[in-house]
């Protein structure tokens, strides 16, 4: 209990630096190398053991910060080190179903089904992607209803970890990428997940939702589960040319310290290319600065699951 009170007062730090960063004092040039591979992250060792998977939210009520880009790419790239992965789609526009190329009004089963139907399995609604060892479990708009009728439902910020408790033993990592908001839906999410991993627009009006979002997570962490942590802030859609973009990182970094990945995700159109695809950047484009800036990030989430 000592170790949670520990994270509960440190996510109090963090919420109030998220709420009073101030981006009006002159920084004076910044300099983008200095956020950007601080230091050298090894390749990632095979394994041929799988599971029980660490649960990551990808989290943000804040809509067009790089969530389901991220949510796809770090998943491949996770793929290709030899991890296997289960995306979970829990947004109902069904946003990383098109972007792994799959169609969300031609779905049979989706995510609604599990959440909803007791003889529904994961087996049943699971779809496996181009990319060797990347699952999917697709969403498309009837995951809207779900709010609505769980409400009254007993443990209605449980369903999604009744969903995934089987299928945690196969997967080394599963990646549940959140609607943007801070509904019943992405309360389920948090209660599931290990951890949080927060993209965050190098842009100002992105940090005004981190503090809420922050405050959430310490609530769900108080109430309902007592293991979740902040898995890390990635600074997405950077471009190190404009002041503003690297002003902002430099005061995030200020405020959230070894919370914030060394990876920055680099501003590209490779990634609308990807998404128009249905395929991972990874895939679409191996060798973009975007495939390899996912690839260290998954490079970091991996050595940091090895030092836990």
């Amino acid at each position: 209990m000592a170790g949670n009170d520990r994270v509960g007062a440190w996510t109090s730090s963090m919420r109030a630096d998220a709420s009073g960063l101030d981006l009006s004092a002159d920084l004076g040039p910044a300099d983008p190398a200095a956020y950007t591979a601080r230091k050298d992250i090894p390749e990632p060792m095979p394994t041929d053991r799988h599971g029980p998977a660490r649960i990551i939210a990808m989290a943000n009520q804040k809509g067009g910060v790089g969530k389901t880009t991220s949510a796809i790419n770090l998943g491949a790239a996770l793929a290709e080190y030899g991890r296997k992965v289960l995306l979970v789609d829990f947004d109902p526009q069904g946003a990383a179903s098109v972007g792994l190329g799959v169609n969300p009004h031609n779905l049979d089963l989706s995510i609604y089904n599990l959440l909803m139907q007791d003889d529904v399995t994961v087996e049943d609604a699971l779809i496996k992607t181009d990319v060797a060892g990347l699952h999917l479990l697709p969403a498309n708009i009837d995951l809207s209803a779900a709010e609505i009728q769980l409400v009254n439902e007993v443990a209605r910020e449980m369903a999604l970890s009744r969903v995934l408790r089987h299928a945690r033993k196969d997967y080394d990592y599963i990646l549940i990428d959140c609607q943007p908001s801070l509904g019943l839906l992405a309360i389920n999410a948090l209660t599931v997940a290990h951890g949080v991993l927060i993209p965050l627009e190098c842009e100002f009006f992105s940090l005004r939702g981190v503090a809420l979002l922050l405050d959430t997570i310490d609530k769900v962490r108080e109430r309902l589960n007592f293991d979740l942590e902040l898995e890390g802030i990635l600074a997405t859609m950077y471009d190190s040319r404009t002041t503003h973009c690297r002003q902002v990182l430099q005061r995030v970094v200020e405020a959230f310290g070894d919370k914030v990945y060394q990876t920055v995700i680099t501003k590209t159109v490779k990634f609308p290319e990807s998404t128009v695809a249905g395929s991972p950047i990874t895939s679409l484009d191996p060798a973009s600065s975007g495939a390899r800036n996912y690839r260290q990030l998954a490079r970091e989430v991996i050595a940091a699951q090895a030092a836990r």
